[in-house]
């Protein structure tokens, strides 16, 4: 059961920037169409986990969930879905994949925390991927917006970090709090915001949502990716640990990149793939000690997964 839904898990993330692709090539407002899933799916989360008596009304009165809602939610999406106008879905989530890196440089630079050797030369490796994939657009001119996309979606990553970060001392301050309950009041913070950007930038025609592409992205995004993905994926966090459930990023951005050259005609060079493969590998050395300690401890986790499994 849970190595099952751990691949549910990465390929559903895998194929969610796709969906996005769809979404945004079907000339759906970036900002609402973000908005929109997000607000729905923290909204029904929200009253499902209500229902289970597992969440109460008070927690989205508390500032915590505002705060991640914008690093986790708000400034992550809103800079992938206006980037994904302009770059492909496979290398968004390459792009997706620096956040440890990310993190790690935060730490660094911020809480003046001082890395391993082996996490700095695995940041360098990321960095030199991100190099490699960008390095095309600076040369050509005809592909300026492609550059401008790559780069805010890098910076949505730098929310997401900051998010990330924070979020672990939130989910301290509530440890009676299922961590279902606090993405759903998160993502509803997240997805209001997103509303309001949409509603200060964007034209609310709500005939560019109604395509059939738009409305599948939105319905797939929805249900399949916020309310089923993010819902295994704590149930991993949970029933394994937070380091085995995050390992998804090693293999989605490669699932992505594959679906979108085979089943929507994305372009891919070799210079995209040695740097994917290079951002992968700068992640798992970020990742190293960590996932070492997973390692080290088979007989307890296994054991752990066989009585799930039966």
């Amino acid at each position: 059961m849970v190595i099952l839904n751990y691949l549910l898990v990465c390929l559903i993330f895998g194929t969610t920037f796709l969906a996005i692709k769809i979404g945004v090539d079907a000339s759906a407002p970036p900002f609402l169409s973000s908005g929109i899933r997000f607000f729905v799916a923290g909204l029904l989360l929200f009253v499902w986990m209500m229902w289970r008596k597992k969440a109460s009304f008070s927690l989205l009165l508390r500032k915590e969930m505002l705060l991640t809602g914008i690093g986790l939610t708000f400034g992550t999406f809103a800079a992938l879905y206006w980037g994904e106008q302009y770059v492909t879905s496979g290398i968004a989530a390459v792009f997706s994949a620096t956040a440890p890196i990310m993190i790690l440089l935060l730490q660094v630079i911020i809480m003046r925390q001082s890395p391993r050797r082996r996490s700095l030369i695995g940041c360098i490796i990321g960095l030199i991927g991100v190099t490699l994939i960008i390095l095309p657009t600076i040369t050509l001119s005809a592909n300026i917006w492609l550059l401008v996309g790559s780069f805010i979606i890098l910076i949505g990553q730098l929310f997401y970090s900051f998010g990330a970060i924070y979020s672990k001392s939130v989910t301290k301050r509530f440890p009676e709090t299922s961590p279902i309950a606090l993405n759903a009041a998160q993502m509803m913070y997240g997805g209001a915001l997103l509303l309001l950007l949409s509603a200060c930038t964007e034209q609310w025609q709500f005939q560019s949502l109604q395509s059939a592409e738009a409305i599948g992205s939105m319905l797939y995004l929805i249900v399949i990716g916020s309310m089923i993905g993010h819902s295994l994926f704590y149930w991993l966090v949970a029933k394994t640990s937070p380091i085995f459930a995050s390992t998804w990023l090693y293999i989605s951005p490669l699932i992505a990149l594959t679906i979108g050259v085979l089943f929507y005609g994305e372009s891919i060079t070799w210079l995209t793939i040695v740097g994917a493969i290079t951002i992968i590998v700068g992640t798992v050395l970020v990742n190293f000690d960590s996932l070492k300690q997973l390692l080290r401890k088979p007989q307890p986790e296994m054991t752990k997964l066989q009585n799930v499994s039966s």
